[in-house]
């Protein structure tokens, strides 16, 4: 069975007033139109059309109002149950909470009243596809739910196989984020389709609460593909804090609310196994951990304390004491980032996953998509990743991105592997 049904979307259009019995009124008007003075109900086009069959499990209750406003949403199933949903921002229609169930018949009843209080309902009913039988489209939400995240968070969601483009923008449409306070943000794809991230123009202001929901299961995508899982979570954001580390001077600067609290001797990436400058998001964090390169070019197995991951490719902070005479002065780890013992375990106690990590002066650069990269461009090239059109108000502006320190808000001021070092 071929694993995209396409179906017609009819719209129904509620005609402006009731049919009349004649073929004019008194007053010599076609029947149907309201008499001079007096207001016609709105007209409301309602989708899926009233008896559509094999209707994706992703169908959502399209709404379109003429000379009105939408005042009442009903969803319900073949056994009476209420099926619930939500508005979309730009009130094109109403997203089931959870995926429809596969051969099922609902119902959706829409009302919608015009500027004199007349009202305009329709009821349409229609029955979803069989279960897809495509391969699924793994994808990973790395948003836990009931956290606190730092201010540079991106909302990232990785996928398995990547997304092709031409599918790109369905995708991103049952994608959903909502902030509170408001502040609106744009998805982002990595070039290659394994990742999208969601962020603002700014960094997230500290006490924001997110909710996010990845509404991808059974969602069609492409010719033969189809997503796996709804995932929601919901978690909050904490304090400002960002890290600088200048390869120059072989010192971090550890920024609190806009503040340097303290400076910290490293010691990185040796010639030979460089690391990565860039913008770059705390991603784990480890009171202990393992690093095991055995099959790689340089193997070696090291147990390390209060290591913050940075990239996939396997680039942390940690705890170095061997390197401790370095620090400050030599660059001798196989890429990470190495804090004298007492140095990292303090740190571990003022960082959060999502806290912006900058490096700079170092003999390459960060690879996008090697890790949470979302900062790793300006908001005029952040953007420009979008599948689908940008709302006006987060289109590129001419104002510079944020300095890493600056406070949240302000203006401007898949399975990873284990490198180590």
């Amino acid at each position: 069975m071929e694993l995209r049904r396409r179906f017609t979307l009819f719209a129904v259009t509620v005609a402006a007033a009731p049919l009349a019995l004649g073929a004019c009124t008194a007053e010599g008007k076609p029947a149907g139109r309201p008499a001079q003075g007096q207001a016609a109900p709105p007209e409301l086009t309602v989708t899926p059309a009233d008896r559509a069959r094999d209707v994706p499990l992703t169908a959502e209750v399209g709404t379109a109002v003429t000379g009105g406003r939408i005042t009442a949403v009903r969803i319900t199933d073949d056994k009476g149950g209420q099926v619930r949903a939500e508005p979309r921002e730009d009130g094109s229609g109403w997203v089931p909470a959870a995926p429809l169930q596969p051969k099922r018949t609902y119902t959706a009843e829409v009302t919608a009243t015009g500027d004199s209080g007349k009202t305009t309902t329709r009821k349409t009913t229609f029955t979803t596809m069989p279960k897809p039988t495509g391969a699924a489209v793994t994808s990973t939400l790395y948003f836990a739910g009931n956290r606190t995240y730092g201010t540079a968070m991106p909302v990232t969601v990785a996928f398995d196989p990547p997304i092709p483009k031409e599918a790109r923008d369905d995708v991103q449409r049952r994608l959903f984020v909502k902030t509170d306070p408001p502040q609106p943000g744009v998805w982002s794809w990595v070039g290659d389709g394994s990742q999208v991230y969601y962020r603002a123009p700014d960094f997230w202001r500290p006490g924001t609460t997110i909710s996010v929901r990845a509404g991808l299961a059974g969602l069609l995508i492409g010719k033969d593909r189809v997503g796996d899982e709804d995932r929601t979570a919901t978690s909050k954001i904490g304090r400002q804090v960002a890290l600088e580390i200048d390869n120059a001077t072989k010192q971090m600067s550890v920024v609190r609310d806009g503040k340097v609290v303290r400076k910290i001797p490293v010691s990185m990436g040796k010639p030979s196994t460089p690391t990565s400058s860039g913008k770059m998001v705390i991603m784990e964090k480890h009171q202990q951990t393992t690093f095991d390169t055995r099959g790689s070019a340089d193997p070696y197995v090291v147990d390390v304390e209060d290591a913050q991951r940075l990239t996939w490719g396997g680039e942390f902070l940690h705890g170095a004491p061997w390197s401790e005479g370095d620090q400050g002065n030599t660059n001798v780890s196989h890429g990470c980032t190495n804090l004298s013992a007492a140095a990292a375990d303090w740190l571990m106690g003022v960082t959060q996953v999502g806290d912006l990590v900058t490096i700079k002066g170092t003999e390459v650069q960060l690879t996008e998509g090697n890790g949470w990269t979302a900062w790793n461009v300006t908001w005029d090239q952040f953007v420009r990743g979008s599948a689908l059109p940008v709302p006006a108000g987060l289109a590129p502006s001419p104002s510079h991105a944020p300095h890493p320190g600056a406070v949240a808000g302000g203006s401007p001021a898949p399975a990873p592997s284990v490198r180590g070092g």
